[in-house]
């Protein structure tokens, strides 16, 4: 392994309610960064992080387990913390040495309790959020009800960077509204296409793109500047706006992934290595 310097190590905790798919998501992490060559399934008792006896008979994380992987000539370190509510220790000991958290919220469910506790400890220590959607791909997905209820639990600093374009059976495509492309990912990690937005989905990015940019703008008092004097920002300088928002908790950015098929996964570890 390289040696990395300061600028291009990120230190994060991943955190959510049991069953959102915390520990299949660091797998995924792991994969996408070449650290393993076939990825586990916390069913199977196979995953790197879940590795413990009692956490094989539970099938949950009782643990949090440090673990790194590399991606774009940067380093991730992350830790897979605990979703049950009686291993509460494990995930506030993990906030407080990290710099910034993933939290998972379950596609079929929105905010759980689990989430919602973690968001509270994430809000008294002061952690910059990313908010991770997940498991699109279930029949019950509701992308809609996840945001309804993150802004009902979060306010309107919940900020939509991704949204799904088929969720449900078959998810496999993204409308990016910080790059304004569609993406299209094969499941298990293949070849991802990158494509214009089309027509039938522009109106909603365009909105959501310009929701974005304003969110973004308002963390910085030169962005501001900028933004009211061309009525936009480029993706650089909303990029600069978005890691001050983080960084001071004024936006919590919306990712969708399916960590099980590694789809949007990929593009979640370029968004942390070149924002977070």
């Amino acid at each position: 392994m390289k040696t990395y310097s300061t600028s291009e190590i990120r230190n994060l905790v991943i955190v959510g309610n049991a069953g959102s798919g915390k520990t299949t998501l660091c797998e995924t992490m792991l994969y996408e960064g070449g650290i393993i060559e076939r990825r586990g399934e916390v069913e199977s008792k196979n995953t790197v992080s879940d590795y413990k006896e009692i956490e094989h008979y539970n099938k949950n994380s009782v643990f949090s387990t440090l673990l790194y992987t590399e991606y774009n000539n940067h380093k991730i370190n992350f830790i897979d913390a605990p979703g049950l509510d009686d291993f509460i220790g494990g995930v506030i000991s993990s906030i407080r040495v990290s710099d910034t958290a993933l939290l998972l919220i379950n596609a079929q469910n929105g905010m759980e309790v689990g989430a919602e506790i973690h968001g509270r400890y994430l809000k008294k220590y002061n952690t910059p959020m990313v908010l991770v959607v997940n498991q699109l791909d279930h029949e019950k997905a509701n992308f809609e009800k996840c945001i309804e209820t993150a802004k009902e639990f979060f306010g309107h600093n919940v900020t939509i960077v991704q949204y799904p374009v088929n969720s449900g059976p078959g998810f496999n495509t993204i409308i990016d509204v910080l790059t304004m492309k569609m993406y299209k990912f094969s499941a298990g990690g293949g070849k991802t296409e990158i494509l214009d937005i089309p027509a039938d989905q522009l109106d909603r990015a365009n909105e959501l793109h310009h929701e974005l940019i304003e969110q973004a703008a308002e963390n910085d008092e030169a962005l501001m500047e900028l933004y009211f004097e061309k009525d936009t920002l480029t993706e650089e300088e909303a990029r600069k706006g978005i890691t001050i928002g983080l960084i001071e908790r004024g936006i919590f950015p919306v990712f969708c992934i399916s960590a099980k098929n590694n789809i949007g996964v990929g593009r979640l570890m370029e968004f942390i290595v070149n924002t977070v």
